[in-house]
C-alpha cells in the first residue's frame, strides 16, 4: 500500500520526486536496472501528462532557434516504439501509440505561407515534408472542410495516448517493486557535496544516496536547489477538450491535424477509442488551473473551422494543466559537475524537469539519460545542452 508520514527510517537506493510520467518512467527504469527506488508525490498520476493530447511531434514542432531541441526530440522518437512495447509487454496493456503522422493544414493564404517558412525550415533540417493542395488534404481527411488552403503531412510525427500510456508506467512501477509515498517532497537534504536524501510535507524524510527531482512545474518549490536553476522553471497553462463520438458515428479522422486558423494555432488528435482531443492554450497565468469559457469557445471555433463536423461530437470533457516551462523552452536534465558555481560538486543529486510541451515524448530519453548517471554511465551527446549547469553562473562571472 502506497505509505504516507515516512520518517527517516526509510532508506532507498534513489529516491523521485515528482510521479507524472517522467518521474515514474524514471522510477520504473530506476528498479528495473537493480535499484530500490521510492517515487514520491501528493497525487501519483494526477500531472500535467494527464491533461495533454500525447502528440509526438519532433517534426511538426521545430522551430526556427531551437536546433538542440529538435536533436533531443528526434532521439526521443526514435526510442519510444521501443519502450511503448516494453512497457506493453510487462503490463499487458495497449498505449495507443499511432504512426500515422500530422497534417499540418491551412485556413487561408496567410496562414498558408508562414506554413511554407516553417516547411521550408523543416526540409533544410533533413526532416521528411509533403506538401498537398487542399484537394489532397481532403482525400486524406474526408470531413476537412473545402476552404483549407493546403497543407504538409509529417510522417515522423506519431501519437500516443497519454492517459493510457501514464496508467501503463503506473502499473509497470508498481510490478518493478517502486514503493510509492502519497505526499510532496519540499527539500532536497544534503551536505558535504552531497545529497542524502529528501524531507516532505508532512515533516518526514527519506534517506537516499541518490535524489531526482522530476515535479514538473512544481519543481521550483523544492528547497535545496541552485536558486537559478528553481528559477529557471515555471508553469505554463494549457486548457485543452476531450470531444466522443456519438453513438454509431464512424472516426471523423484518422491523423492528427495541426491547423493554423487566421494566425491561431490548433490541434486534433484520435483516439482509437473514438475520442478526440482538441488543445491546446499557452497562458502564462502562474499556477491556475481553472477552465475559462473564452478558451473553449476558441478551440472549438478553431476546430469547426477546418473540421465543421466537430460540431457533432459531444463534448466530454474540459481540463487545464501546467506546463513546466523554461527560458529556452529546453528540458533540465541531468547532474552538476565539480566546478565552483552554486551548486556545482553536489553529488547525487540529479534533475529531470522543464520538458514543456514534450514531457510524453521525452519521457523514455530522460529515464535512459537518469538511470546511466546513477549507474555513471555516459548520457547521450544530444543532452549536453541541456544540463541543469547552464543556468548556474560561469566560473569569473560578475
Amino acid at each position: 500500500m502506497p505509505a504516507k508520514g515516512v520518517l527517516l527510517a526509510v532508506i532507498a537506493d534513489v529516491v523521485v520526486a515528482g510521479g507524472g510520467v517522467i518521474g515514474t518512467a524514471i522510477a520504473w527504469q530506476a528498479a528495473a536496472a537493480g535499484f530500490d527506488t521510492v517515487l514520491v508525490d501528493p497525487a501519483h498520476g494526477d500531472a500535467a501528462s494527464l491533461v495533454a493530447a500525447g502528440m509526438l511531434a519532433p517534426v511538426s514542432e521545430a522551430l526556427f532557434g531551437e536546433g538542440a531541441l529538435l536533436r533531443i526530440n528526434l532521439l526521443a522518437v526514435a526510442r519510444f516504439g521501443s519502450f511503448a512495447a516494453e512497457l506493453e509487454e510487462v503490463t499487458g496493456h495497449r498505449v495507443g501509440l499511432r504512426r500515422e503522422g500530422t497534417l499540418a493544414i491551412a485556413y487561408d493564404p496567410g496562414d498558408y505561407a508562414a506554413l511554407m517558412r516553417l516547411t521550408a525550415f523543416r526540409r533544410s533540417a533533413g526532416l521528411e515534408a509533403e506538401e498537398l493542395d487542399s484537394r489532397a488534404c481532403r482525400k486524406l481527411e474526408s470531413f476537412l472542410t473545402p476552404d483549407v488552403h493546403g497543407g504538409v503531412l509529417f510522417a515522423g510525427d506519431w501519437s500516443v495516448d497519454n492517459r493510457r500510456y501514464a496508467a501503463a508506467l503506473r502499473e509497470a512501477a508498481a510490478a518493478a517493486k517502486v514503493r510509492i509515498v502519497r505526499d510532496r517532497v519540499t527539500e532536497v537534504l544534503a551536505g558535504d557535496g552531497q545529497a542524502h536524501g529528501v524531507r516532505l510535507a508532512d515533516g518526514g524524510e527519506i534517506g537516499s544516496a541518490q535524489v531526482v527531482v522530476a515535479a514538473g512545474c512544481w519543481s521550483s518549490a523544492i528547497a535545496g536547489l541552485p536558486e537559478q536553476v528553481r528559477a529557471a522553471v515555471r508553469p505554463v497553462k494549457g486548457q485543452l477538450l476531450r470531444l466522443r463520438h456519438p453513438d454509431g458515428m464512424p472516426p471523423v479522422i484518422s491523423h492528427t491535424i495541426r491547423a493554423t486558423v487566421r494566425g491561431a494555432d490548433v490541434y486534433l488528435v484520435p483516439r482509437a477509442d473514438g475520442e478526440v482531443v482538441v488543445g491546446a492554450t499557452q497562458e502564462e497565468r502562474g499556477p491556475d488551473r481553472t477552465v475559462t469559457a473564452g478558451a473553449v469557445h476558441d478551440l472549438l471555433r478553431d476546430a469547426m473551422s477546418v473540421l465543421p463536423v466537430t460540431s457533432e461530437l459531444i463534448l466530454a470533457e474540459t481540463c487545464a494543466g501546467l506546463r513546466p516551462g523554461t527560458p529556452d523552452n529546453g528540458p533540465i536534465v541531468g547532474g552538476f559537475g565539480a566546478g565552483n558555481g552554486p551548486g556545482n560538486g553536489q553529488r547525487g543529486l540529479l534533475l529531470a524537469t522543464g520538458h514543456y510541451r514534450n514531457g510524453i515524448l521525452m519521457s523514455p530519453v530522460t529515464a535512459d539519460v537518469i538511470v546511466a548517471c546513477l549507474t555513471g554511465r555516459p548520457p547521450a551527446s544530444q543532452w549536453d545542452p541541456f544540463t541543469p549547469e547552464r543556468f548556474l553562473p560561469r566560473e569569473g562571472a560578475p
